[in-house]
């Protein structure tokens, strides 16, 4: 960084000599704010280039997309960060089915922490509606893919779409590029997600964190924002605790505020990551009971659950996943009670 005082320290020596104070302190000004665009302008570049991987091809800066223009033409080769022309395919033919719920495509999505690979080539599609349980043991990679359909996990290859439109990136050509974080908030809103962990805003009462996203993220007006959190409410059954904190309600109670709050920016996909585990196991059946009133109103359902009565009861589909895999999916009967794959046989066993 320039160090200001030996500027104007030279700027002083120069000053007392002709007396022209205000203009060599302009010219000492813009000399300082010249040499430290320059300067950050090219930490930038220096770190977007040792950051390489960080990022799943990210936008390219300015002076990238102008000198690109008098590069020529590359033959495509097929990478990770290219999509493949039979996904690609797969991908456009999907047509914006806009139900209540959405449609999600997972297309060969991989990645990696370090060394180890938790999602190995994932491919699945969950129609419009549909309520998709996710079960295996822990460690196979179940929340990993959760988090990747919302892009809080970015992945190394492949893509996600909901309704056709892609999460997380952008296509120009054949190539995705990584979306900046403000437009994947923005695509992000489609999709809700409920955590083990409730994580309500302990500061708010149950109203005003369920109207908080509504009026910030969709802009709707307090008066529309407050009539629909008292819907979503008496939809939980938590009419009588509009006004109490997050402390003041039981583990159950905080998760189906958890639920109502994912719900109140009407999103087209709703993710469970394992809503029962931090709950008392008297306290499990009255957030089933929940999940299971959503799973009848049209939105797309993904529920990572150790439940394994629950999922035969709710789900439409049951995925096995393992080692980063999905080892089979089915219906709930094909999959629990009459599994191919002997590993799935192996786990049902010891967990019904």
């Amino acid at each position: 960084m320039l160090a200001l005082p030996e500027l104007f320290y030279t700027v002083q020596v120069i000053y007392r000599r002709n007396l022209e104070v205000i203009p060599l302190l302009m010219v000492a000004t813009v000399w300082y704010l010249v040499i430290m665009t320059v300067l950050s302008i090219a930490q930038h570049y220096i770190e977007r280039y040792f950051s390489r991987g960080a990022l799943r091809n990210p936008t390219p800066l300015p002076f990238q997309a102008f000198f690109q223009r008098f590069r020529r033409p590359l033959p495509i080769v097929a990478t990770s960060a290219v999509v493949d022309n039979g996904r690609l395919a797969a991908f456009r033919s999907v047509t914006g089915l806009r139900a209540k719920g959405g449609a999600v495509r997972i297309h060969g999505i991989s990645k990696s922490f370090g060394t180890l690979k938790v999602l190995d080539d994932i491919e699945l599609s969950l129609p419009a509606g549909s309520v998709t349980a996710i079960i295996g043991p822990s460690g196979s990679g179940k929340s990993t893919l959760l988090r990747s359909i919302n892009h809080l996990e970015r992945v190394d290859s492949g893509f996600i779409s909901v309704d056709g439109e892609l999460v997380g990136y952008t296509q120009k050509g054949e190539v995705l590029y990584e979306l900046k974080e403000k437009d994947i908030l923005k695509r992000r809103t489609d999709i809700g997600m409920v955590f083990q962990s409730f994580n309500l805003f302990p500061h708010l009462t149950v109203l005003e964190n369920l109207i908080e996203a509504p009026i910030q993220v969709r802009g709707l007006s307090r008066d529309e924002a407050v009539a629909y959190a008292q819907e979503l409410l008496a939809r939980v059954g938590l009419s009588d605790k509009i006004d109490a904190y997050p402390r003041q309600l039981s583990g159950g109670q905080q998760q189906r505020v958890a639920i109502a709050r994912a719900l109140a920016l009407r999103p087209k996909v709703l993710l469970f990551d394992e809503p029962t585990s931090a709950l008392d196991p008297e306290l499990v059946g009255e957030v089933l009971d929940v999940i299971k009133e959503l799973a009848r109103t049209g939105t797309t359902l993904v529920i990572v659950t150790h439940e394994i009565g629950f999922a035969r009861e709710v789900a439409d589909t049951v995925v096995f996943m393992e080692g980063g895999h999905i080892i089979e999916a089915g219906s709930p009967t094909q999959i629990i009670n009459d599994a191919r794959h002997p590993r799935t046989r192996e786990f049902l066993a010891k967990v019904l």
